[in-house]
């Protein structure tokens, strides 16, 4: 079954703390979804879906509709980690389609700095999933797994410290100008290279930030979305996908937007070539340059040359990324921050973003999510979303 323009993005929010010291979890979810439906210009008594990763644990859609008070004939709570809410965007659209509801939500939350997670370079403790008494012994952490994937990328194709050092640079213009960002000063290639080795060859600056906060999402059936003031914003196309050990037959260097990407591309109807302004889960400045590779903006092997010289930057480059400043300056909650991507998607396509790096005659605009780790095994997600 086809989503394509039966469902629409008609509210988003961004909530703005970066430290909830003195906000429950509970309470983080409860303002974003407030402040998405007030976007929309909706009430809550209209919401009849909601959309919630499990994480963590015991927290789910169940608990927090019934803390929120919402009257559902909908739940979700589908969890792939950081491409869990662009995944979510996908099935809301499915489920409205196909008639199960009018009017979903979807949130996310997270308070990781507050509790003083590492998130990236604790090693993961073992769990009941089939692959930890296998791993958990030799004590993976995060940033370990993804420069694992940096350190082959470099070996197959020549990639650079210097080239995945662009990323960052690109984020930081961006993040300049978004005043909630963590990280608002612009840096250099020379700033990152000479930043703290974290783990080879990604330095602190190739790491993303850890943050508290959350965000809301709020997506429609098309006779909703024509009443509303607001610009409408079409899902069309979405795909998912995961990637894992393959039976033993592991390649580091390339991620499951490789069928993701083409399942949305396949869709909505249009190619990489078309897309103004791309959102790309940026957890390491190495998950960046291989997503951009395996959702076809540029060949295997060539995103090194691609992403360098300013290439990601809004107004001087080919690419216009992740113009909030993304996971890499602005903000990565609860360890996961593929919704974030939507909402400076949703921005871009309604002319709402800063001034500054709002992309021109912004039509059509790519949310890409990765969830879990590019080292051993995560989900992918893929949306294409159009202003009308």
């Amino acid at each position: 079954m086809s989503i394509k323009g039966k469902a629409y993005v008609v509210g988003v929010y961004e909530h703005p703390t970066r430290k909830a010291d003195d906000k429950s979890l509970a309470q983080l979810h409860a303002e974003s979804a407030k402040g998405a439906i007030e976007d929309a210009g909706l009430s809550k008594s209209d919401i009849d879906a909601y959309f919630l990763a499990g994480e963590p644990p015991g927290l789910n859609s169940l608990s927090m509709a019934d803390y929120m008070g919402l009257k559902l004939r909908h739940v979700d709570s589908t969890d792939t980690g950081g491409s869990s809410y662009i995944l979510h965007v996908g099935h809301a659209a499915e489920a409205i389609a196909a008639g199960k509801c009018r009017i979903a939500l979807i949130t996310l939350a997270g308070r990781p700095r507050s509790e003083g997670m590492a998130t990236g370079t604790t090693a993961r403790a073992a769990t009941s999933a089939p692959e930890s008494q296998f791993e958990a012994p030799f004590g993976p952490a995060t940033a370990n797994m993804y420069a694992m994937c940096a350190m082959r990328h470099m070996y197959e194709y020549g990639t650079t410290s210097e080239q995945l050092a662009w990323i960052k640079v690109a984020a930081s213009h961006h993040a300049q100008h978004n005043k909630n960002a963590m990280l608002r000063e612009v840096v250099t290639v020379e700033d990152v290279l000479n930043s703290p080795l974290i783990a080879d060859p990604l330095h602190r600056l190739d790491c993303c930030v850890i943050s508290d906060g959350g965000g809301a999402i709020i997506v429609a059936a098309p006779e909703i979305a024509r009443t509303l003031k607001r610009p409408r914003v079409a899902v069309i196309g979405h795909g998912e996908a995961p990637k894992g050990q393959m039976g033993g037959h592991v390649d580091l260097t390339y991620s499951g937007a490789v069928w993701s990407g083409p399942a949305a591309f396949a869709e909505a109807g249009v190619k990489p070539a078309d897309i103004k302004y791309a959102s790309i889960y940026d957890s390491f400045t190495i998950t960046v340059l291989m997503q951009i590779e395996d959702l076809g903006f540029c060949e295997k092997g060539e995103g090194g040359k691609f992403v360098a010289d300013g290439n990601l930057i809004s107004g001087q480059g080919r690419l216009p990324f992740n113009t909030d400043g993304g996971g890499l300056c602005n903000n990565h909650p609860s360890n996961r921050g593929g919704l974030t991507k939507v909402i400076e998607a949703v921005r871009q396509l309604r002319g709402e973003a800063h001034p500054a790096v709002q992309v021109k005659n912004c039509n059509l605009a790519l949310a890409h999510g990765t969830g879990g780790s590019l080292g051993t095994r995560h989900g992918a997600a893929t949306l294409i979303m159009e202003r009308e």
